[in-house]
C-alpha cells in the first residue's frame, strides 16, 4: 500500500530539497502545498486523501473539529517538540499519532538581532533612500553601547540574546515571573526587580516567553505607557504576550522610538491587516525559525518520524 503525504505551508518550495524524501518513494507519495489554507473547510478538503500531514510550527491548529473531517489521516507532524494549537486528546482518539522535531534556537536569536540592530540603525529607511535617490542621510542611529537591554525571559533564546547585548556593551537586565537571581548571575545579567521597572528603564526591551494563561496580553496599554520614548520593542516570541492594538497605538501616537515584530495574531498576514502600514515598525514574516539548517531538521526528522511509523516504533511522540 502507498501512503500519501502532505507537507504544509511550503512557502518557499524548498521541502523537496531539504531531505532525501526518495527514500520513501516506495511506500509514500510527498506533496507539498506552497499556497496556505486559512479555513477549516479549505484544510479538510485538501488534506482528505492523505495518510500522513507534515505542518511547519504552531500556524495551522488541528483542533478535534478538523481531525473529525479526516478519517484517513494516520500520522501528523509538527515541527519542534511543542504544540498548542493540536488537539492531542482528540488526535488520539482518532488513531492519529503525532510526532515533533528537533529545532534549534539559533535563528531565532539572530533574527531577534537583525530586528533590534535594523531599527537601532535605520537600516530599511535609509537602504531605501539611498537606491531611490534620497535623501543622504536622514537618521541619526541609536547607540547600544552603555544602553540598556531588557528581556523578558531568560530561558534558551533569551540567555544567548543576553550574550550579544554583552558583547555589544550593554547593560543587560532580565525578568519573568520565577526568574532567580541565581539564574541572572548565571548569565551575566542583572535581575530586575518588577517588570515595570525593566520596561521602565530599558533602551530596549525584548519578548522571550512561551505563550500561556500567565503571559498571554502581559504588555498591554499600561504596560507600554511605561516604556521610554525613545525605546524600542522586539517580540520574536509570540504575538499574544503583546496587546496588538495597544502596540498600534503606541506606534501611530509615537509613544515608543520603533517596534520590531516577527509574529502576529493572524498568519499570513491579510493584505489589510494594520500591521502592514503601522509607522515605526520594523516587521518580518514570521522568520524566526526559518534557516537553512533549521529546515534541514525540521524536514529531515519528519522523514525520519514517518520511516519510524512506518516500522512500527513511532519516535519523538507529542501529547
Amino acid at each position: 500500500m502507498q501512503f500519501r503525504c502532505a507537507v504544509l505551508d511550503d512557502f518557499q518550495n524548498v521541502a523537496s530539497a531539504c531531505a532525501d524524501w526518495s527514500t520513501l518513494s516506495d511506500r509514500v507519495e510527498v506533496v507539498s502545498f506552497a499556497e496556505h489554507f486559512a479555513t477549516e473547510d479549505e484544510l479538510a478538503a485538501a488534506l482528505a486523501d492523505f495518510d500522513f500531514v507534515v505542518t511547519l510550527r504552531e500556524r495551522v491548529a488541528f483542533p478535534e473539529s478538523l481531525l473529525n473531517r479526516l478519517p484517513r489521516l494516520k500520522l501528523l507532524i509538527a515541527s519542534g517538540m511543542r504544540n498548542s494549537v493540536i488537539d492531542y486528546a482528540a488526535a488520539k482518539a482518532g488513531g492519529v499519532t503525532v510526532c515533533g522535531t528537533q529545532s534549534s534556537s539559533t535563528p531565532p536569536v539572530e533574527l531577534t538581532w537583525a530586528l533590534l540592530l535594523g531599527l537601532a540603525r535605520g537600516i530599511v529607511q535609509e537602504n531605501n533612500a539611498l537606491r531611490d535617490g534620497g535623501p543622504w542621510q536622514s537618521t541619526v542611529g541609536a547607540d547600544l553601547h552603555s544602553r540598556t537591554l531588557g528581556l523578558l525571559g531568560l530561558g534558551k533564546i533569551g540567555s544567548r540574546v543576553a550574550q550579544v547585548g554583552l558583547a555589544f556593551g550593554m547593560e543587560v537586565t532580565a525578568w519573568s515571573r520565577h526568574l532567580t537571581k541565581e539564574r541572572a548571575d548565571e548569565v551575566g545579567v542583572e535581575l530586575a526587580s518588577s517588570k515595570e521597572e525593566l520596561l521602565a528603564s530599558s533602551d530596549f526591551v525584548s519578548v522571550h516567553l512561551a505563550l500561556s494563561d500567565r503571559t498571554r496580553g502581559l504588555l498591554g496599554a499600561a504596560e507600554l505607557a511605561l516604556l521610554k520614548p525613545t525605546a524600542y520593542l522586539i517580540n520574536t516570541s509570540r504575538s499574544a504576550i503583546v496587546d496588538q492594538e495597544a502596540l498600534l497605538a503606541a506606534l501611530h501616537e509615537g509613544r515608543i522610538a520603533g517596534a520590531g515584530v516577527d509574529v502576529f495574531d493572524v498568519e499570513p498576514l491579510p493584505g489589510n491587516h494594520p500591521m502592514r502600514t503601522a509607522p515605526r515598525l520594523l516587521a518580518t514574516p514570521h522568520l524566526g525559525y526559518v534557516s537553512r539548517a533549521n529546515y534541514a531538521r525540521y524536514y529531515g526528522q519528519a522523514l525520519e518520524d514517518i520511516q519510524a511509523y512506518l516500522d512500527g516504533d513511532p519516535v519523538r511522540v507529542l501529547g
